[in-house]
């Protein structure tokens, strides 16, 4: 039996009656993406079942911190740490857009995550008078924090699964999957 992975991914599609691309954050627990097709098409139903993926990865490591996924039977040690993942936005002098960096930070606190979204090169150096770098959404990913999980997980995944994290040196970095990929190929 395959061991269950939380999947991090940036949906896209072109739902009716737009002139652009749309992007979404989704987050979901499986085996392999393939499991999630369902779930994804159900997250973003204005999308009309045609949404691909411009990136994903399979969150295992998040700075020195290991993240597993265990099911909710499972007794695992409490921890104050959480996993939040934050949206980054700010604006380059003279180009009409909004540039976003998505981060994925563990904390024992919402403001502690801030806090470190604010350290990052990308918050520093994206804004200027006028145009100040901010944090567009900030949701954590614990099952442990009912509201803010509520907006990543589903409630089915949510009581068959618990996050686990813990402190762990050297991790490799997780793989970042890029480029258009149609989900009816996971």
């Amino acid at each position: 039996m395959s061991t269950p992975k939380l999947f991090m991914m940036m949906l896209g599609c072109t739902p009716t009656g737009r002139h652009t691309e749309q992007h979404d954050i989704f987050f979901g627990i499986g085996t392999k993406i393939g499991d999630l097709k369902q779930e994804i098409i159900d997250f973003w139903p204005e999308a009309g079942g045609k949404i691909h993926l411009d990136a994903w990865r399979e969150v295992n490591a998040v700075d020195d911190f290991r993240i597993e996924i265990r099911s909710r039977e499972e007794q695992i040690a409490d921890s104050s740490l959480r996993l939040f993942f934050l949206n980054l936005g700010g604006y380059k002098q003279g180009e009409f857009d909004e540039l976003h960096y998505k981060m994925l930070v563990v904390s024992a606190t919402k403001a502690d995550a801030i806090r470190q979204a604010k350290q990052t090169a990308f918050y520093k150096h994206y804004g200027f008078e006028g145009a100040s770098s901010h944090i567009d959404d900030k949701y954590g990913v614990d099952v442990d924090d009912v509201f803010e999980i509520n907006d990543i997980l589903s409630a089915e995944l949510k009581g068959k699964y618990q996050l686990h994290i813990s402190p762990a040196e050297a991790l490799p970095a997780d793989e970042i999957h890029l480029g258009y990929m149609k989900l009816e190929n996971f």
